[in-house]
């Protein structure tokens, strides 16, 4: 993703997290070293507050210490899972993941997915994307996976074709027929929901809708189907550390009965259980 103020920060914050984690003797093998609270990194919502609904109702009894740490961007979880900074995250898909450990020679995997939160076309000036007007402008995340994503979505709609075999680094440049003539602004994902009152519509993931009041099941103009859906939300581990016990009582915990009515419960179709 591109570098953003907001970004910045979230790094400078990380940077902080590991000087003080330093402090503690993070020389030690985190492969191999099991004791203390198991620390996740997560975006604030949905991932955070399930998280947070596991650590208070079921990790205590699991014997589990957990540690939440919330990031607003999608860079700093993996870079400080893959430094040891912290020991797992819960906040991304498997093409975000595969795009990110090819370009940044990182060595992230899943350990289980948890949820999908459907990507959605969202508007305060049109109560339809078909009256969507000609040359509108939509707002698109900035990266390449979830603008990909977001395009494909558009494309599952009507609104736009693209060209045959674009994959999950497709671009605006990928679109082979436009009737719309729309026109697209690419900014960074945690910046789409901002962007509505200065574009005629943005495609925005889940969790920051959510974040920022919308609501998915209801508020989307269009929204992405859950079946035979590839961008289910996994907590993901540096390779090596999938067998973590820590990390296996969080996978099974995850995945409970428990969370899934949590989760059906408090996000009403806006968040849905993959398990």
């Amino acid at each position: 993703m591109r570098n953003t103020a907001k970004i910045t920060t979230a790094v400078l914050a990380a940077g902080a997290l590991t000087l003080g984690l330093s402090a503690c003797g993070s020389d030690k093998d985190s492969a191999s070293d099991t004791s203390g609270p198991l620390i996740v990194a997560a975006s604030p919502t949905p991932h955070a507050e399930i998280l947070n609904f596991v650590k208070k109702n079921l990790a205590k009894k699991a014997g589990l210490d957990l540690e939440v740490k919330e990031f607003q961007d999608y860079i700093v979880p993996n870079t400080a899972t893959e430094d040891g900074s912290v020991d797992a995250n819960y906040f991304q898909n498997q093409p975000y993941l595969d795009d990110f450990n090819k370009k940044r020679g990182t060595h992230i995997v899943p350990v289980v997915t948890v949820h999908l939160e459907p990507l959605g076309l969202y508007s305060h000036k049109v109560k339809s994307a078909d009256a969507l007007k000609s040359g509108a402008t939509v707002a698109v995340p900035n990266d390449a996976v979830n603008e990909a994503r977001a395009l494909k979505l558009l494309a599952s709609k009507g609104l736009i074709t693209l060209k045959d075999g674009a994959g999950n680094e497709a671009t605006p440049q990928d679109i082979s027929k436009n009737p719309k003539n729309l026109k697209f602004k690419e900014v960074e994902a945690a910046q789409t929901p901002r962007s509505l009152d200065d574009v005629d519509a943005a495609v925005i993931n889940g969790n920051y809708a959510i974040s920022a009041g919308l609501k998915p099941a209801k508020d989307a103009l269009v929204l992405e189907s859950a079946k035979n859906n590839p961008y289910g939300n996994f907590l993901a581990v540096k390779k090596g550390n999938e067998n973590d016990p820590r990390v296996k009582k969080l996978a099974k915990l995850l995945t409970s009965p428990e969370v899934k009515k949590f989760i059906e419960d408090k996000y009403a179709g806006s968040v849905i259980p993959s398990f």
